[in-house]
């Protein structure tokens, strides 16, 4: 009787870890447009205290773009979602590789190829959102 009056009334269930409006790809972008930025900016730029620094800066943020990235992918798209959209494992794949690539180099063309990537993630993202 006492396993009936304490007994859950609902069930309830959620897609992902914390109520939705949590989770953005803007964050990633927003990270990937430093990356780029300073790609830009190393390359205008001879001094060598100033690529030194710029180096450090843009690995930093290619770090934390590879991390909302990630945290997308392990957080928020859920099994339903891989299902409706069968290339998203391999688009967060290449998306976390040009990552790399961006950190690994001063060539802004790196930089705009992650954010081509995570433009796509952003497209699915928000059409998860609608359904």
């Amino acid at each position: 009787m006492l396993s009936r009056l304490f007994a859950p009334k609902v069930k309830v269930s959620a897609h992902c870890d914390l109520p939705c409006g949590v989770y953005d790809p803007a964050q990633a972008r927003i990270e990937a447009e430093s990356v780029k930025a300073v790609q830009e900016k190393y390359q205008a730029n001879e001094d060598p205290h100033f690529r030194a620094r710029a180096t450090i800066i843009k690995e930093q943020r290619a770090e934390l773009a590879k991390h909302h990235v990630s945290v997308l992918w392990s957080d928020y798209f859920k099994a339903p979602h891989f299902e409706k959209y069968p290339q998203l494992h391999q688009l967060v794949n290449d998306t976390l590789k040009a990552l790399s690539a961006a950190k690994a180099s001063t060539d802004p063309k790196t930089g705009e190829k992650a954010l081509e990537l995570i433009a796509e993630i952003d497209r699915i993202f928000w059409e998860t959102k609608k359904a």
